[in-house]
């Protein structure tokens, strides 16, 4: 938690009383309140975040230029859990959602073409163009091996059965590993209503057949009408873009703030970015429910760093250009300001590339830090809608409403066509951007517009990890 301690610069915070760096407030970089000694770790949150490369004086900012990462390789964790339940709001709230057949919950009722291999993504494209539906196109489906082929399948599943498609068009050509028949096998049961599958090769006109299906979707869907639904039934993902300073000041504790709200609400939310769990995963290994989910954590992040290793790259290879021109120097550090996103309470639930959400409360997803990577594996996941942090400023929008949430004024200001939110309230006033930024949530989940939607911007990434033929 932020506090406020005796600052040695003006206009400067420091997080916790153990650190010896504080945050000015006018450029987001880190100064020394004491002397540093060459070889002492550097404690920002409390935590270390880096070892001094050269002693640092007092008052001196504290950079990539004299501070550096301490990551180790593989570690062993020992699983100690603390007490970390949120207790329940006794509050009963609403958004206005759609029910599917199923039982599943959306909060958007739109028409998604999804290909099943990346031959087809123009027409795709053109059909999304002509009769108002949304293509997610990717390059990916044939010539893909074993774990890689199935990472493909599995994000494409994810879309396939996202509640917040009305209607689904699934696109093949024939001749691709990944086609109809054997993604039908992998798909498993589906509404034969809501998802429809069209194989180009066996088409005389796909373009008019494509939109011949289109048009029987979307006479399906005039019926289906927003009705009241349990906030307990939303999933948001929880996604931190480009970081700066202020990042770990701001919008990410403020996230962490509405992660708990919802927790209280009986609401789930998902985190990823498992590079950037890295230096901070023993605070969430402490708040896992039970010993399994420790395990599948430890899981996770060694085998992440084990996927680093494989092809030979440093675990600690972030941050990047931009989040060190804000201020961020080291992973260990960009790692402790964006696990504050998950909140305080325990960890449900730590989910592979794929799996889909089912348990209130926090989970953690496997998956990379790369922004387009991250926002499709949480669509995959269920997650309704994202909450997207940024400091630097990005355009990108995932398949579902992505709520971005500047770090800071200026950014804000500077593109308020991308910003859906100003977290910099929160230095003045916690309650209140709480306040502000849960109701702007149920506002999203109930339909109104984000940024991302309005400008068109939604696109995917599938994660690859393999041989291409």
């Amino acid at each position: 938690m932020c506090i406020w301690v005796a600052p040695c610069r003006l206009n400067a915070m420091r997080i916790n009383d153990k650190d010896n760096v504080e945050i000015s407030l006018a450029d987001g970089h880190k100064y020394a309140v004491r002397d540093i000694d060459r070889g002492e770790c550097v404690i920002k949150y409390g935590m270390p975040i880096g070892i001094a490369t050269a002693d640092i004086k007092k008052g001196e900012r504290v950079h990539t230029d004299n501070l550096s990462t301490a990551l180790g390789e593989l570690l062993d964790y020992e699983y100690t859990p603390i007490p970390c339940e949120i207790p329940s709001s006794g509050e009963e709230l609403f958004f206005e959602g759609y029910v599917r057949d199923d039982g599943s919950v959306g909060i958007r009722n739109e028409i998604w073409i999804i290909p099943t291999v990346g031959c087809v993504n123009k027409i795709a494209e053109r059909l999304a163009a002509l009769g108002g539906a949304f293509a997610y196109t990717h390059p990916y489906g044939c010539s893909q091996l074993g774990d890689d082929m199935k990472f493909t399948c599995h994000i494409l599943k994810g879309l396939v059965n996202h509640p917040n498609a009305g209607g689904i068009i699934v696109l093949g050509l024939g001749c691709e590993n990944n086609n109809i028949s054997h993604f039908k096998s992998f798909l498993g049961e589906y509404d034969a209503e809501r998802v429809r599958f069209l194989n180009c090769r066996d088409s005389a006109d796909e373009i008019a057949d494509g939109l011949a299906i289109i048009g029987e979707l979307r006479e399906r869907m005039s019926t289906d009408k927003r009705v009241p639904v349990p906030l307990s039934r939303l999933v948001v993902g929880l996604k931190c873009g480009g970081s700066d300073g202020y990042s770990g000041i701001t919008a990410n504790p403020l996230v962490g703030m509405i992660a708990d709200r919802l927790a209280a609400s009986g609401a789930a939310t998902v985190m990823t970015e498992v590079p950037e769990m890295f230096g901070a995963e023993g605070l969430l290994m402490q708040r896992c429910r039970d010993r399994v989910t420790f395990d599948k954590l430890v899981d996770m992040i060694n085998g992440f760093k084990s996927y680093f290793m494989r092809y030979g790259q440093p675990i600690y290879e972030n941050p990047s250009p931009g989040n060190k021109a804000g201020g961020i120097s080291t992973l260990e550090e960009k790692s402790l300001g964006c696990v504050q996103k998950g909140g305080t309470g325990p960890v449900s639930d730590v989910l592979r590339i794929g799996e889909c959400v089912s348990r209130q409360g926090l989970n953690l997803l496997n998956g990379p830090g790369n922004d387009i990577c991250a926002i499709t594996n949480l669509t995959a996941a269920g997650a309704h809608m994202i909450l997207f942090t940024t400091g630097r400023g990005t355009p990108l929008g995932a398949p579902v409403p992505t709520v971005k949430i500047a770090t800071n004024s200026v950014l804000a200001d500077e593109k308020p066509a991308w910003i859906d939110f100003d977290a910099s309230a929160v230095l003045s006033d916690k309650a209140a951007a709480c306040d502000a930024l849960f109701e702007l949530i149920i506002r999203t989940a109930s339909g109104e517009e984000t940024r991302n939607e309005r400008n068109g911007y939604r696109e995917i990434a599938v994660f690859h990890d393999g041989v291409t033929l």
